[in-house]
């Protein structure tokens, strides 16, 4: 049994692998073959390719194989490492003897670069080869934890599913370096463990090979991050973690770092860490996640309430603000951060088979994680606003504009577009990924039978303890469709099902076999116990009306507005989409009007879209900083909503997810 399915002491829900479950058709069957033929090998191609980027020749500079001086971001190491992972796992699902070949030079070529001791960072040798007197760990924002974290999980990875131990020894080589850190220079790694990737990292080093040592080395981890007295919210160290009770500072940051104390809490059974991790993820979830699943809503926010004194509030990039401060054409909402949100929602999920944890996993899946990715799968969003507006007065921060590296003027903010490479390339192989993971999202075993999380066209086959055993193929059209049709097609004994009513829908109605059973209320698992049979039918139905959604009243930026949802989908109104005697600002909904779903294509890609009429408000063409409300009555105009994921895929334009209502 692989590492990362092996049941976990005190998660009662445990991951499945490729063997166990897979997207074999529908939607995310569609998305899995992008993700396998276009977004794994086009990273690939800019990776390698030293005219684009940096990635592989910075290994080639550190291991002496050619000359010339580092390039790129001090994080650039971690980054190859995370496409290196989506790789291995594109790898699993997909068998490939050039890939597998190509992987297995890769790691020779990493491991060869590392130090004796477990220390590996090309910024550093790269300049110590050059001559220059350079140290470890010299300045945070080196990223050599972080690196170090992704090193590991890439090495974990690869042996579970090549067996071969190559980067698994180095995996190893760099926990005894973090280990020395821990004991010997704890201020120092305390210091530099920002975007803690290797709290993660070494639970899935200690699940891979039983070895207690590492389980002490994430608990060392927390126990030093505690004792820190020089921390602030920036980099959630400012309280030790049993302390906090809200979620603040850099996003990405803060949901690694509770994603990687969930893994921590799965084999220790801290109950006392559980309940603050629930704590903080409700906080999240209730107060500072958008509507997208977007996570850290502030380009600079500040620690909000971290010190009474103005002068002791330390400035946080990609920030999450105060409660229900959620700017639409400012939100930074940066991709890392989003699928950190499905990492820590995941591992909450196995702590306990809550599907509140698997409606955010899916809020965030269909909306941010697609909408940072293009349709054709090659290009990519670093940040996912929910409006883009033309003529900004100020132009907006892209990727890299941080100071420590040199990148070009940013474009104009009306024709803010996906690019195919970032020179901070964190969240590319990031999506990828998330992406080619997703198989291991669809449903989880436990003692108490098969929990199914996401639905859009999955192949289970899991078996218990026990014995009991149970296949099901899906078929749907889902998110398009609610229909959702599980064929059983190889069972044995009666392993219970778990379906999952999504927390949006409403009239959700369930037959087994013919015969109707009922169904347990949104938000929950609905539990099916039967001897199975091979053709058994088991149909969920998920009514999909469509919604409009208002905000809290404490989101300023929310009053008077709506935002329309249809299943788990979020949808979007493009200046495509309008008559060209319309702009973006002018559009409103009208309250009660029919919104009527019809197939479409954009850039090739099949969605469904929404139809309907919206009421066109007056505007005067002067750009006063207020005026009077013109008279003009309220006319109506044809447009046409899309799905959130799919904008920005027809050229630079307006969009916008929340719109005016009008009565």
């Amino acid at each position: 049994m692989p590492a990362t399915t092996a049941p976990r002491a005190h998660a009662p829900l445990r991951p499945l692998d490729a063997e166990q479950a897979r997207w074999a058709r529908g939607f995310w069957g569609d998305v899995h073959a992008r993700t396998r033929d276009v977004t794994v090998e086009s990273i690939w191609d800019s990776l390698s390719d030293p005219q684009v980027s940096p990635g592989l020749r910075n290994f080639h500079l550190a291991a002496g194989t050619e000359t010339g001086s580092h390039v790129g971001p001090p994080f650039m190491d971690g980054d190859f490492y995370k496409w290196f992972e989506a790789a291995v796992d594109r790898l699993e699902t997909d068998p490939d003897a050039e890939l597998a070949a190509r992987l297995q030079h890769i790691a020779e070529l990493i491991a060869s670069v590392q130090r004796d001791d477990g220390y590996l960072h090309t910024p550093t040798f790269i300049s110590a080869r050059g001559g220059e007197d350079v140290r470890a760990l010299a300045d945070r924002f080196n990223f050599e934890t972080y690196n170090l974290g992704h090193l590991i999980t890439a090495g974990v990875r690869h042996w579970q599913v090549t067996g071969s131990e190559t980067l698994l020894d180095a995996a190893k080589k760099a926990a005894v370096f973090l280990e020395s850190l821990a004991t010997e220079k704890p201020v120092e790694l305390a210091r530099s463990a920002i975007c803690p990737s290797h709290y993660m990292a070494v639970i899935d080093l200690y699940r891979a090979t039983s070895d207690e040592r590492w389980l002490r080395l994430a608990e060392a981890f927390v126990r030093v991050r505690d004792e820190f007295d020089e921390g602030g919210d920036d980099n959630q160290d400012r309280l030790p973690v049993r302390e906090q009770t809200v979620v603040a500072g850099h996003a990405v940051r803060a949901n690694y770092l509770y994603a990687g104390l969930a893994d921590l809490v799965a084999e220790t059974g801290d109950d006392e860490l559980r309940v603050v991790l629930e704590r903080l993820w409700r906080d999240v979830v209730d107060t500072k996640l958008y509507i997208t699943g977007g996570c850290g809503a502030l380009y600079d926010g500040a620690s909000p309430d971290g010190n009474p004194w103005q002068g002791e509030i330390s400035r946080v990039h990609q920030a999450y603000g105060r409660a229900y401060q959620l700017p639409h054409t400012t939100a930074h909402a940066e991709s890392c951060a989003n699928i950190g949100m499905i990492f820590w929602s995941e591992r909450m999920l196995a702590l306990a088979p809550d599907a509140r944890y698997a409606d955010v996993i899916e809020q965030v899946a269909y909306n941010s994680l697609l909408g940072s990715i293009s349709l054709r799968g090659s290009e990519y969003f670093y940040t996912n606003a929910l409006r883009q507006v033309r003529g900004l007065p100020f132009d907006l921060r892209r990727p890299g504009d941080t100071g420590q590296v040199d990148v070009p003027a940013p474009p104009p903010s009306d024709e803010r577009l996906r690019e195919r490479y970032l020179s901070c390339f964190c969240c590319p192989p990031n999506i990828a990924r998330a992406l080619a993971s997703f198989h291991q999202r669809a449903a989880s075993l436990s003692a108490d039978g098969l929990y199914v999380h996401l639905y859009g066209g999955s192949d289970i086959d899991v078996a218990d303890d026990a014995g009991n055993a149970l296949a099901l193929s899906e078929t749907s059209d889902y998110p398009w469709d609610g229909t959702i049709v599980f064929t059983v097609t190889a069972a044995t004994g009666a392993l219970p099902l778990h379906l999952r009513i999504p927390g949006w829908s409403s009239g959700a109605v369930l037959t087994v076999a013919g015969e109707q059973v009922p169904v347990s209320e949104p938000g929950t698992y609905t539990r099916i116990e039967r001897d199975w049979q091979v053709g058994d039918v088991v149909e969920l139905v998920l009514p999909l009306p469509v919604r409009m959604l208002r905000g809290h009243r404490l989101a300023e930026e929310l009053t008077n507005q709506v935002a329309v949802q249809r299943g788990p989908l979020v949808y979007c109104l493009e200046s495509a989409d309008l008559p060209d005697d319309v702009r973006l600002e002018q559009a409103a909904l009208r309250r009660g009007a029919a919104l009527r779903p019809v197939e479409a294509e954009i850039d090739g890609t099949r969605v469904v879209a929404l139809e309907t009429k919206v009421a066109v408000l007056p505007v005067d063409s002067d750009e006063a900083l207020y005026a009077d409300v013109a008279e003009t009555p309220l006319r109506p105009a044809a447009v046409r909503l899309i799905p959130y994921f799919a904008w920005g895929n027809r050229g630079a334009g307006e969009m916008s997810v929340w719109l005016p209502v009008v009565w």
